[in-house]
Order: structure tokens, then C-alpha cells, then sequence
């Protein structure tokens, strides 16, 4: 099968120089990248294909042959042509070079172009990032609050100023890398580029330690911060103080300090979201007639609310707006208050006596739903039949 033209593969005219030459295959290798394309065998053809093209025209004695003679000019040992990527023009600091534009960010690769781009490995790093657990009350996350934490974390050395080396002395050239942080390995096809080892990539070591940091730049200290917890937080809240992690190597910037709010359960209230859960206990008379009582609320005060008359355990009544306030704005949530109505105990032979008296004056009417209950029962006793099929004598 015949080629393609190596100016219509790369998709330029005849009279493209080496600015389009080279924009076009970059672009090009980059859309069939074999890491970008994994398994695509046609994506991995046209790379190649790419490479191929780019090698030839990318270098003036070839390109001058091929206008003559086409591909005619490389066949059969003509001139070595049809190498590939990395045959020819297209060098693996080429390669590098389009290697690092698709893929160096995302690995946060320093480039494998040489030591154009490694020279960035040299500069300060960041710091971690550190996470604090901080407990709070709920009267806590109702009003907000001054919080205050004490952090161990990693600072810079005031002595060194963080280089690591003692103040008077210099930082040595390394002699692995010659300075650059980053060292090159040629492994068959590829070239590909490292962090030094011996300097982490600095192209500077510390030949004379600093006394207190013994050389790291960095010493351990417990930092106290205040901390301002904003009202409406709930649990699991995540707060940033941007720069107050820890400090980075080599002086650079600190990471940032994460603070992970837990509220602690209450004795009194459930939480849910901005609304608040109480159960609050009623007498028997106090649930039958129906009265006005005083509940807690979250801020510490006291609120009224009306039991209606034959109120049963388990009803719920809303207060609007007693609740906790939103962490981003808004209308505070309510308070449900869910009633359970006490039995009486611990009773007198007097409180015995008009208890049984009221029961033999009660009728059905005041107590519908046991009436009902047990006008069912009686219905289904009525149905059951004993082992041998006789109807139940009940």
C-alpha cells in the first residue's frame, strides 16, 4: 500500500516552514498519543505515521530530497529515511517537548524537554495541608463562637530562614545533576526524566547543616490559632484558614489548615438540618382539657405553647422559628415539639378512688380509640374457631 503524502499527513502545504512544520505535528501527536488513546491500534498508526512525516520534512537535506524524488528518495537505504519520531529531525527532546503539554500538569511532571523546564523543581515547595478535629456545642453552633486550637505543625527555622543551611555558610552545587534537580535516563525508545536523588531536585545541597533544624529548613512547633466558628454550622463542617498549614520546604508558602466541625448530641435536642426535635412530657388532665405550657428553646429562654384538649402521645406541634439559624443565610428552622402524656404513679387511695369513679362514669365517647380497638377484637374472636372447627365458645 502506497504512503500518504507526508505534507497532506501532516495536513500543511508544500511552502509551510518550520513554525507550521512543528505546530502541526505537535498538534497532531498530542490527538494520537498512545497514553491518550490506550488500545486504539489506529490512533497508534497515525502517531507513528505523524512522527514519520515530521521526522523527514523537519530536516532541510530531507526535505530537499523527498520535494525531488518523493518517497522514492528513502527506499532501499536511499537516505535512512522513514525512522519515525525519533529518527531524523523529530529528537526525543521533540518528543519530550509534546510529552509534557498532554500529560506534564496532570502528573505535575517538571517536563522532559531538558533542562529548559526543570530548572522549576528548584524553586520553594508547598506545605501540606493539615486537618483539625474540633468539637463544639449545639448552644455552640445556635450562637457561633472565638475558638481556641493549638496546632502541631511544621514552621519554618527562624535561623536558616528555612534554607537549612547554617547562616554564613553557602549551598553546594550538586554534583549528580550539575545543579539542574533533575537527571535524564535514555531507556531504548524513550528518554525520560527524573528528580535528582541526591538533592530532591533542589541542584543545591546543604553541606553545612543548620544547628537548629540539622539541614531540613524546618522544625516542629505547636502553633495556637483562634478560630471563628460561624453560627449555623453543622456537624461535619469543614472550615479553611488559608496559609496556616504547614510550612512548605526550601521557604516556601504554607499549606492550608482544614477544621472539621463535630457537634456534640444535646440532652434536650435532636438536630435535623436548620430545625430542631423535643419531647416534652404532659400530665394526663393536662393532655384531656388541653392547657398552654413552657418549653425550652436552643437560645436558653422559654417559649408557650398550647396542647389542644384530648391531645395523645406522639402529636407534634411546630414552633416557627425556633430553630437553628442557616450557615448561609436565610430564615431560621423551627422547633417541633413532640408530646408523650405521663401515666399517673405512686398514687393516694383517695386519687385511686376518683380515678375509678371517672372510669365508671366514662363512656365510649371518651375513649374512641380503645372502644375501637376492642369492637375489632371482639369481631375477630368471634371468627376464630377451636382446633377441631367448632366456633370459639367466646
Amino acid at each position: 500500500m502506497s504512503k500518504r503524502d507526508y505534507y497532506e499527513t501532516l495536513g500543511v502545504d508544500r511552502t509551510a516552514d518550520e513554525k507550521a512544520l512543528k505546530s502541526a505535528y505537535r498538534k497532531l501527536a498530542m490527538q494520537y498519543h498512545p497514553d491518550k488513546n490506550p488500545g486504539d491500534a489506529e490512533a497508534e498508526a497515525k502517531f507513528k505515521e505523524v512522527g514519520e512525516a515530521y521526522a523527514i520534512l523537519s530536516d532541510k537535506d530531507k526535505r530537499a530530497a523527498y520535494d525531488r524524488m518523493g518517497h522514492a528518495a528513502f527506499e532501499q537505504g536511499g537516505m535512512g529515511g522513514g525512522q519515525g519520531p525519533f529518527g531524523g529531525g523529530a529528537g526525543a527532546a521533540e518528543f519530550a517537548d509534546i510529552f509534557e503539554q498532554v500529560f506534564g500538569e496532570a502528573f505535575g511532571m517538571g517536563g522532559m524537554g531538558g533542562g529548559r523546564r526543570g530548572g522549576r523543581s528548584h524553586g520553594p515547595a508547598r506545605g501540606a495541608d493539615l486537618r483539625y478535629d474540633l468539637e463544639i456545642a449545639l448552644e455552640d453552633a445556635f450562637n457561633g463562637k472565638e475558638a481556641t486550637i493549638k496546632v502541631p505543625t511544621a514552621m519554618h527555622c527562624e535561623r536558616c530562614d528555612g534554607q537549612g543551611n547554617e547562616p554564613g555558610t553557602e549551598l553546594e552545587t550538586c554534583g549528580t545533576c550539575g545543579g539542574a534537580g533533575r537527571i535524564r535516563r535514555s531507556q531504548g525508545f524513550f528518554t525520560m526524566e527524573q528528580t535528582c536523588p541526591h538533592c530532591g531536585g533542589r541542584g543545591q545541597y546543604v553541606k553545612t547543616p543548620c544547628q537548629d533544624c540539622d539541614g531540613v529548613g524546618r522544625v516542629r512547633k505547636t502553633r495556637t490559632l483562634n478560630v471563628t466558628v460561624p453560627a449555623g454550622v453543622e456537624d461535619g463542617t469543614r472550615i479553611r484558614l488559608a496559609g496556616e498549614g504547614e510550612a512548605g520546604a526550601r521557604g516556601g508558602p504554607r499549606g492550608d489548615l482544614y477544621i472539621f466541625i463535630s457537634v456534640k448530641p444535646h440532652e434536650i435536642f435532636e438536630r435535623d438540618g436548620p430545625n430542631l426535635y423535643c419531647r416534652t412530657p404532659a400530665s394526663m388532665v393536662q393532655a384531656a382539657l388541653g392547657c398552654s405550657i413552657e418549653v425550652p428553646t436552643i437560645e436558653g429562654g422559654k417559649a408557650e405553647m398550647k396542647i389542644p384538649e384530648g391531645a395523645q402521645t406522639g402529636r407534634r406541634m411546630r414552633l416557627r422559628g425556633k430553630g437553628m439559624p442557616r450557615l448561609r443565610g436565610g430564615p431560621r428552622g423551627d422547633m417541633i415539639v413532640e408530646l408523650f402524656v405521663e401515666t399517673p404513679r405512686n398514687l393516694c387511695d383517695r386519687q385511686k378512688e376518683l380515678l375509678k369513679e371517672f372510669c365508671d362514669l366514662s363512656g365510649e365517647g371518651c375513649n374512641p380509640d380503645s372502644a375501637g380497638f376492642f369492637n375489632k377484637v371482639k369481631q375477630f374472636w368471634d371468627d376464630v374457631t377451636t382446633d377441631d372447627g367448632r366456633p370459639n365458645a367466646n
